[in-house]
């Protein structure tokens, strides 16, 4: 019975967590009152008593807590932004090529941010193949519902008298810092930060990470990408759909699932990349479980909800 402890199990992310393996019967979730839920004593004895723990914290508390893990032999899973490009910490995107073993036997997992999946996982591999020079300059629009902004956005958009102006769809990161851009340039291996447009509308969840591309702007052409694509992530959680016929991708077409769709549109001269998934799901609590299972040697989408 592999031992569990979720280190901040009452935001977002770390209640779907233990909500989800709860339902399971292969582990053992320790706990910890309440009250004490912030006592750093008490927090180590529970990290060093897990084969697992899942850092569900801001930043600051997750590096603290990482510290506290140190001299144990627990694997840890921060789904914080404050180790994704550390040193000693591997990416927890195993799509990516030889990064599923490398999540296997790691101690130390960073998972991914959710805007950053989709962009990685359209990027990185291009940029592998040679089809994109790592010097471009990309831009890249991220559409996600109000559940990636945490509990205080979910009751701002679920009051019944809310601000007028959330019924509309409403861009930020504004200054060009936004927190994932740092491992959306050095996990898909660019020189150059992309521009990155992120923005939050009215619908609970679901991600839709979009990469607009000129023809001469790539080696190659969008059948090349989509063969790319074909070969890397054939049998994953991520699949090339088939959108041939397609003229409206909706934001939350993966809404409630752990599994990506990506596809290749446009025409001759213009290309639109596109990731379609969960901001909860393979952006955030199913992308952690995933690691997890994968650490447990255990079927990678098991307490996963995936599509056909």
């Amino acid at each position: 019975m592999t031992k569990i402890f979720i280190d901040g199990s009452s935001g977002t992310t770390g209640l779907r967590i233990r909500e989800r393996l709860a339902e399971r019967n292969d582990i053992e979730l320790i706990t910890v009152p309440y009250e004490l839920r912030h006592e750093p004593d008490v927090r180590k004895e529970a990290i060093h008593n897990a084969d697992i723990a899942f850092l569900c914290l801001p930043d600051a508390a997750a590096k603290e807590s990482a510290l506290l893990a140190e001299g144990s032999d627990t694997v840890i899973i921060d789904t914080s932004t404050a180790h994704r490009t550390a040193e000693g910490w591997v990416y927890g995107l195993p799509e990516l090529e030889g990064q599923r073993e490398k999540i296997r036997t790691s101690k130390r997992i960073a998972n991914p941010g959710c805007h950053a999946t989709g962009f990685i996982a359209l990027v990185q591999p291009l940029i592998k193949a040679g089809i994109l020079k790592d010097d471009i300059h990309l831009t890249c629009m991220s559409l996600t519902g109000y559940s990636g902004g945490g509990k205080k956005m979910i009751a701002e958009y679920e009051l019944a008298d809310r601000d007028p102006y959330l019924d509309s769809p409403r861009m930020y990161g504004l200054t060009q810092n936004h927190k994932h851009l740092k491992e959306m340039k050095i996990i898909s291996g660019l020189k150059y930060d992309p521009v990155f447009c992120p923005v939050v509308a009215d619908f609970y969840s679901g991600m839709e990470t979009v990469i607009p591309l000129f023809a001469d702007e790539i080696s190659g052409t969008a059948e090349d990408i989509l063969h790319v694509y074909e070969q890397l992530y054939a049998g994953s959680l991520i699949g090339v759909a088939d959108t041939a016929r397609a003229n409206m991708i909706p934001a939350n077409l993966m809404a409630l699932r752990d599994d990506m769709r990506i596809s290749v549109q446009g025409n001759e001269e213009r290309i639109l990349l596109t990731a379609v998934f969960d901001n909860l799901g393979k952006g955030a609590s199913g992308a952690a479980i995933q690691n997890m299972n994968i650490v447990m040697g255990t079927e990678e989408t098991t307490g996963l909800v995936t599509g056909e």
